[in-house]
């Protein structure tokens, strides 16, 4: 279905232009009439499928139809990539309007924010706790609030947001039209869907959550030391060009990134632990294909939409069905292909059938032809952490031992005349030491005293001039 046979504002018909969208994908086809017409939203979409398109669209229609004052509209996102992304679809939709939007998250200066917030914008597209932050200040009033965003509620539940989201909803007007998007619906979020909307359309509610039709799945059984070397083997045999590669833990990317590195491949990783500059410094060169490989935790399982992208490997079997289906999903984008690979050990078997059941399929297993399964791995991947917790500890402890041995050196300096170099006490030099004017007179005094000083030169020559 065209566009342009949903009656949107010439404005945004240009803005979809530029984007280069041609068609509405499903979920936007069976979202936007609904939601356009004011009606409160609960749909089931999984990532990659257009819901940004599908909720931002009513939202800038209405306003253009109903001019206004104030923030008129909220998009609560769970992670800061999630929020960015939806900041920028939402400036090129609205690129041939006058609308305006802050986009407000944590790990950067608040400042720019909050002068956002004063100035005024039309939607503002959030994380919970740096929302939270500016909720409390005066500058941030939600009195004009029209119409309320929910994306990715599921992933809110996961990172432990719910309870910020209902103090944030406590502080929103109780007549809205709220659109509540989310890949799965666990029963906390069902529940909170009941609370917030009011006989909502309903959108695929009932289908089972599932990758997108256009990933090729594919299971590497290999022994769990081997992962690295098999990801290596693979990237030297151009099998994979570029790659989303996916760990567990912080620790596991941060030390994936560094092996890859060493062997050569242009890498880097994000995280947790990275901040928000390195993160989207990293996000920006992977985009800008001057990265082969970007290492991340389930940080980026949603809210990266990144153009085209061939494979993503889970180097680790995700713990979650639901994980797994967000993380492949950053492939096959827009009705795409792509590859999703998944690097699996004996101990991951269960964790991988949980999955098969879950996609109601069993993956496709390879071998690759070549690759020693039985070779040694060079040295430990993974630290383990009871290990680094006692690194961490030995450091500190040598950081305060040294700390406390400058102080007492520094006390001592203090109680202790200070020495020549035959060790004899120094004495304090006259008017206050060299290169003072006390020491330059000290000087002159000493000179006036010598046959061939300058004041008795002069004193000979006026004798000779009388």
């Amino acid at each position: 279905m065209k566009f342009s046979e949903f009656d949107l504002h010439p404005s945004l018909l240009r803005g979809i232009s530029d984007l280069g969208w041609t068609e509405a994908t499903p979920v936007q086809t069976k979202a936007l009439p609904p939601a356009l017409e004011g009606r409160d939203l609960l749909a089931a979409a999984m990532t990659g499928s257009g819901k940004t398109g599908a909720f931002l669209l009513p939202v800038l229609q209405r306003f253009l139809d109903r001019p206004g004052k104030g923030l008129r509209a909220l998009v609560l996102t769970p992670t800061r990539e999630l929020a960015a992304q939806v900041g920028d679809e939402m400036k090129a939709l609205a690129r041939h309007t006058r609308l305006t939007s802050a986009v407000v998250f944590g790990g950067v200066n608040p400042g720019p924010q909050e002068r956002a917030l004063r100035r005024g914008v039309d939607v503002v597209i959030a994380t919970p706790g740096r929302l939270l932050d500016h909720l409390s200040q005066a500058w941030c009033r939600f009195d004009q609030l029209e119409v309320l965003v929910l994306d990715e509620a599921d992933r809110m539940l996961d990172m432990g947001f719910l309870p910020d989201v209902k103090r944030v909803l406590a502080q929103l007007p109780a007549k809205k039209q709220t659109l509540f998007f989310s890949a799965t619906l666990p029963r906390p979020i069902v529940d909170l869907s009941q609370q917030l909307l009011d006989e909502p359309a309903r959108i695929d509610v009932a289908r089972k959550a599932a990758p997108a039709v256009g990933i090729e799945q594919v299971v590497l059984p290999v022994p769990e030391p081997l992962k690295p070397m098999l990801l290596l083997e693979m990237l030297r045999r151009n099998h994979v060009e570029t790659a989303l590669v996916f760990t567990r833990t912080k620790h596991r990317a941060n030390r994936l990134a560094e092996f890859l590195d060493k062997a050569g491949v242009t890498c880097d990783r994000i995280h947790g632990n990275r901040s928000q500059p390195q993160r989207e410094k990293a996000l920006a060169a992977f985009k800008g294909g001057r990265l082969q490989v970007l290492v991340a935790t389930d940080i980026a399982a949603r809210g990266i939409d990144i153009e085209a992208l061939p494979h993503v490997i889970n180097f680790d079997v995700p713990g979650q069905a639901e994980d797994y289906i967000h993380r492949v999903g950053r492939t096959a984008r827009a009705r795409a292909t792509g590859t999703a690979l998944t690097f699996a050990s004996p101990s991951e078997e269960g964790e991988l059938r949980a999955i098969e059941r879950a996609v109601g399929s069993k993956l496709q297993r390879l071998r690759i032809d070549g690759f020693d399964y039985n070779a040694k791995p060079h040295g430990r991947f993974e630290i383990p952490i009871g290990e680094r917790i006692a690194e961490i500890r030995a450091r500190k402890r040598d950081e305060r031992a040294r700390a406390q041995a400058k102080e007492e050196a520094r006390k001592t300096r203090g109680t202790q005349p200070s020495r020549r170099a035959d060790g004899r006490p120094a004495r304090p030099a006259a008017g206050g030491g060299e290169g003072r004017p006390g020491a330059q007179q000290a000087r002159s005094a000493e000179g006036a005293g010598r046959p061939d000083s300058r004041p008795n030169r002069r004193r000979r020559a006026r004798r000779r001039r009388d």
